[in-house]
């Protein structure tokens, strides 16, 4: 891309090296993924009918980004790309994953908690997974060890949703075995078939007694929630969907409290705000947006818990704590919870268009805060930073030396994220049902002949046959394509991806 080297003063971008930081003792790191979470839902980020006083301390004496992305529109790539550093799109298979979907992460990869591990620190991961579990898909031996899972990709202990809130099997699975299980109740899970006399969504909806589903979301039911998927038995083993938050809370917690003594890194995966919604009974009415808005402050108390937790160990000031969300916000998502009907005048999307699903900025820009107390200072970095550059940063923070490892398309960006560097990331690029180029100054979307518009989520994706440019800085809606306007910033942007596409080539392992 050199021979384009001359386009970069114009269109926002930085030829510049990041200055070094100090060395500083090997700090604990907490990174708190929301899910859903967009980036108007938050009140330090504008929010005003829901109030997250937790997640505002976090940015007082933090740094709140305001353009931060996730590697994609949708949770499965973009914990694939936070974990791996490798854009989600150069991997065949990195979709939605299905609830039993085979390990997305190959074992033999090098990964953020396998380079943490490295430097010596204890590692986990507690709540929402999403990455598949097991060697093959639909294989998994739900009653007994199930491998590879967190382990074999770096993770000391692991705490986890087998997938999704909204996908069986509806059970936490502790250390690659399913919590809670009565060996006389085996677990049996099915994506292609019922179980015969199992009742579903579809067929038994008089028993849906906390939600029912909109579009979708009629199979098996849980909890009185039918999901996506079929299962039998472990009744033991299954949660409560009102306890969810409470439970993988406590989990990484008591993390927390066991480790004190040593360097941890903590990967903390809400399930908040994902549907199905149905926080625990005491955060109900918290707000006047229903079932959602109740579950966005439930969210914020379970990042107080976290902080609180790091207090009372005396480790507060040596940890660094990330917030941010795996993709943009969706209203309705599958079930009848009245969030769109709540909504009014909150904007989860912020003043940006589209949302989860979608190639338009919401899509990807997410919330990002990253507080390290005496270390950082209240400050909004508009700097261009994106959840890809997790491994190289991270790394670079505990002291692996980067230079020698795998690392994709992961960049050390440190120095933008403490607040010594305002412009961050030349350009990122973004995975929905097409790619986007963003700088800090342009957006192009990628030609796409699919559909313009999901009915069911209310959602525009961004998909046009034509190219897409827009001046993200002047039109954050992105509704003034000037593509036919500026050709030459159309072609620079084209050749970006041609490259970035032309890099992976052979990456397969």
């Amino acid at each position: 891309m050199c021979r384009f080297k001359f386009l970069f003063a114009g269109l926002g971008l930085s030829t510049f090296p990041l200055l070094p930081v100090e060395a500083q003792q090997k700090p604990n790191i907490v990174l708190i993924y929301a899910d859903d979470l967009g980036f108007g839902d938050s009140s330090c980020y504008g929010a005003t009918r829901v109030h997250t006083p937790h997640v505002d301390a976090l940015a007082q004496d933090g740094i709140r980004f305001v353009n931060a992305h996730s590697a994609a529109a949708t949770s499965t790539p973009s914990r694939y790309g936070l974990f791996t550093g490798e854009y989600p799109w150069r991997r065949k298979g990195t979709g939605i994953a299905a609830g039993d979907a085979a390990l997305i992460i190959h074992p033999e990869r090098n990964t953020l908690p396998k380079m943490l591990q490295e430097a010596g620190y204890t590692t986990a991961a507690v709540g929402k997974w999403h990455l598949g579990l097991g060697k093959e898909t639909g294989k998994q031996n739900w009653n007994g060890l199930i491998t590879p899972g967190p382990r074999e990709i770096g993770f000391d202990y692991s705490y986890i949703m087998a997938a999704t809130a909204d996908r069986v099997p509806c059970v936490f699975v502790e250390n690659q075995r399913v919590a809670n299980l009565d060996p006389r109740d085996p677990i049996q899970v099915s994506y292609t078939k019922n179980f015969p006399g199992e009742p579903t969504g579809k067929d038994n909806p008089e028993l849906l007694t906390k939600l029912k589903p909109s579009h979708g979301h009629d199979m098996s039911i849980v909890n009185g929630i039918s999901r996506i998927g079929y299962m039998k038995g472990c009744k033991s083993a299954l949660w409560e969907d009102e306890h969810i938050a409470d439970s993988v809370t406590a989990h990484a917690v008591q993390f927390i409290e066991e480790n004190k003594g040593r360097p941890f890194f903590l990967y903390f995966g809400t399930n908040d705000v994902h549907v199905p919604r149905y926080p625990h009974p005491r955060f109900w009415g918290q707000t006047d947006m229903g079932l959602r808005g109740d579950a966005i402050v439930q969210f914020d108390w379970s990042v107080g818990e976290i902080v609180k937790a790091l207090e009372r160990a005396g480790i507060r000031d040596n940890t660094l704590i990330i917030v941010t969300s795996d993709n943009g916000p969706v209203v309705d998502d599958g079930y009848a919870d009245q969030a769109v009907e709540k909504l009014k005048n909150h904007k989860p999307w912020g003043p940006f268009r589209g949302g989860k699903y979608s190639a338009y900025e919401a899509g990807t820009r997410v919330p990002f805060i990253v507080n390290w107390q005496g270390k950082t200072r209240a400050k909004e970095s508009s700097a261009l930073v994106s959840q890809i550059d997790m491994p190289a940063t991270l790394a670079r923070l505990a002291g692996v030396d980067i230079t020698v490892k795998e690392v994709g398309d992961s960049r050390d960006q440190l120095d933008a994220w403490l607040g010594h560097d305002e412009k961050g990331r030349d350009y990122v690029i973004g995975a929905a049902s097409t790619l986007t180029v963003l700088t800090r100054h342009w957006k192009y979307i990628e030609p796409q002949d699919g559909s313009s518009y999901n009915p069911f989520t209310n959602t525009e994706l961004g998909n046009d046959p034509q190219d897409q440019l827009y001046d993200i800085v002047h039109d954050r809606g992105e509704y003034d394509n000037v593509a036919a306007g500026n050709p030459l910033v159309v072609r620079f942007m084209k050749e970006i991806l041609r490259e970035e596409k032309a890099k992976g080539i052979g990456m397969e392992l």
